[in-house]
């Protein structure tokens, strides 16, 4: 079966204080007009970080 195009794009998130694109997740177009910023448990450091969205993966 095919797949639906619907209303969600992939997006990369990218940590503020390293630069590093550890995580991915989904948006939706319509109901979300402004980037996305989460706060993500970064590996590297070893805490926890604010990850700002930076570009769509599809």
């Amino acid at each position: 079966m095919a797949k639906k195009k619907g209303n969600r794009n992939i997006m990369g998130l990218v940590c503020t204080e390293t630069g590093e694109r550890t995580y991915i997740t989904q948006k939706n177009k319509i109901n979300s007009n402004e980037k996305i910023q989460l706060k993500k448990y970064n590996p590297k450091l070893r805490k926890h970080t604010v990850y700002k969205e930076v570009q769509r993966l599809h």
